[in-house]
């Protein structure tokens, strides 16, 4: 039988499943940063949802990716204002190779802080 990281290693090997893995990384990331956020405040999930006038089950489905909609910027912005944050939002341009010369250009960064 095969552990979890065997399994993703082997998985991870198809040209296809690669691809999707690599395409919600940047999601994942982002969850990933929601959770970091919330544990250095040292808040609950229910915390947060009082602070932002929802629910504890509206918060774990915008942690977990699992909403049937995308979060607004106006959420994401209560949400990190909740969690004593604030949200930034960068465009990066991805690195773009052509024959032996590799381009790239900086990304624009937007703070959304509430005041």
């Amino acid at each position: 039988m095969l552990t979890h990281k065997e399994l993703k290693t082997c998985a991870l090997e198809r040209a296809e499943v690669k691809a999707e893995y690599d395409q919600l990384d940047e999601e994942f990331c982002l969850l990933d940063e929601f959770l970091k956020a919330r544990a250095a405040a040292g808040i609950t999930q229910a915390e947060v949802a009082e602070r932002i006038g929802t629910t504890q089950s509206a918060i774990a489905r915008l942690e977990t990716g699992k909403g049937k909609h995308s979060p607004s910027l106006s959420t994401l912005q209560k949400y990190a204002h909740a969690l004593g944050c604030c949200l930034e939002v960068h465009l990066v341009n991805k690195i773009v190779k052509t024959d032996r010369r590799t381009k790239r250009s900086t990304g624009h960064t937007k703070k959304l802080c509430a005041h």
